[in-house]
């Protein structure tokens, strides 16, 4: 018996086939956060204010009860510390100076000097009381005895200091009033290269260094000023002796300056 073929046909069965579609899920992406940069900028966002590291009240301090007496528009002391003593009654009377002081010296910068005075132009010098207590705020060891010689014999090193300087002013003319004592700084620490160079050769190191800035017409011009113990005197061997190297900073101004000293023009 003849069997009859099967009708031809695709053996795929094209009704159980799901429509063509895209591989890839889109609807996960769609649902993903918005991109954003990997950095927090937040962390940044409200930094301290920047300040200065250095205290620039610290020499005014051993003139002052404390850090409130400080005038923050100068750095100045607002009130001269005359507290005295229990032991004895050192005297809080202060002899004014015969170095002018500049008009502009409130905004010349911290200074090393607390004896100012509104009655005068000149600066005025610490009383026995001040420097007492300036010295006892350092951390030195002071005596009440001595402060009627120390203090006279600081006074008369400071106008030694302001006559040499005035002998280095000479050599510029002044046409408004002569030179002015602006401010000057302790550099105890600081020594200069010209006291190192002659320590290399035998001489003793100076034992305090001052810097002092003139205005010279309106023009800051800085001093430099190493302390030396002088000879001994033969005849007054207990009188006190110094030396005072004043020369101007090593500025190309000051290096001319000492130059024409040097050779005498």
């Amino acid at each position: 018996m003849a069997v009859e073929p099967a009708s031809s046909g695709c053996p795929v069965d094209h009704a159980k086939s799901e429509p063509a579609k895209c591989p890839v899920d889109h609807t996960t992406s769609a649902k993903s956060e918005p991109a954003k940069c990997p950095i927090d900028h937040t962390a940044n966002a409200k930094p301290e204010a920047a300040t200065c590291p250095v205290d620039h009240t610290s020499s005014l301090k051993a003139f002052l009860p404390n850090a409130s007496s400080v005038n923050p528009s100068n750095n100045m002391p607002l009130v001269p510390e005359q507290t005295p003593t229990d032991t004895s009654h050192l005297s809080t009377h202060r002899t004014i100076s015969s170095i002018p002081r500049a008009a502009r010296y409130e905004s010349a910068g911290p200074s090393e000097c607390p004896a100012l005075d509104s009655q005068t132009d000149n600066w005025v010098y610490p009383s026995e009381q001040m420097f007492y207590n300036a010295m006892k705020r350092k951390n030195w060891s002071p005596h009440e005895s001595d402060m009627k010689t120390v203090v006279p014999i600081h006074n008369v090193v400071n106008e030694m200091c302001w006559a040499r300087i005035l002998e280095w002013e000479q050599m510029h003319e002044s046409k408004c009033g002569g030179p002015k004592l602006l401010r000057f700084e302790g550099k105890i620490k600081n020594v200069t290269p010209k006291a190192r160079l002659r320590s290399f050769v035998g001489y003793q190191l100076p034992f305090d260094r001052h810097d002092w800035t003139v205005d010279r017409c309106g023009k800051p011009v800085r001093y430099v000023i190493d302390f030396y113990q002088g000879k001994t005197d033969p005849k007054n061997p207990n009188a006190p002796s110094f030396f005072l190297d004043v020369r101007p900073a090593l500025t190309v101004e000051g290096a001319w300056d000492r130059t024409r000293r040097f050779f005498g023009f």
